[in-house]
């Protein structure tokens, strides 16, 4: 069954990411429409899969991942640079396991297609 999952490593800390809100969006030509959301736990990832079976197709999506909290927090964000990082990517087998993590630093990120 095919889903969209997600975490978030903080390479600075060289720990997960807790207590991050992600929202996932379905981009359909000039327009988002939110088809998910959760916050990060202890191991910085979601409970659940952002997207899973029917619901998610074949198409471009947006993770958008609220991170100034986070960096504020951490204290790291005085002031701050990143706010809300959005990694857009297309899918194109819905069937398949899309895991897209965000690898992040106070000052930038990377991200990659995991499995």
């Amino acid at each position: 069954m095919g889903r969209l999952t997600t975490h978030i490593l903080d390479v600075e800390r060289g720990r997960p990411a807790a207590k991050v809100a992600i929202e996932a969006f379905a981009i359909e030509g000039e327009t988002a429409r939110k088809v998910g959301a959760a916050a990060t736990n202890t191991d910085g990832r979601t409970d659940a899969p952002l997207i899973e079976g029917a619901a998610f197709a074949a198409g471009v999506y947006e993770l958008r991942f609220d991170v100034g909290p986070y960096l504020a927090a951490t204290g790291r964000a005085q002031p701050g640079f990143l706010d809300i990082v959005v990694l857009r990517f297309s899918v194109a087998d819905p069937s398949e396991h899309y895991h897209v993590p965000l690898l992040l630093q106070a000052h930038g990120y990377a991200t990659y297609r995991g499995s």
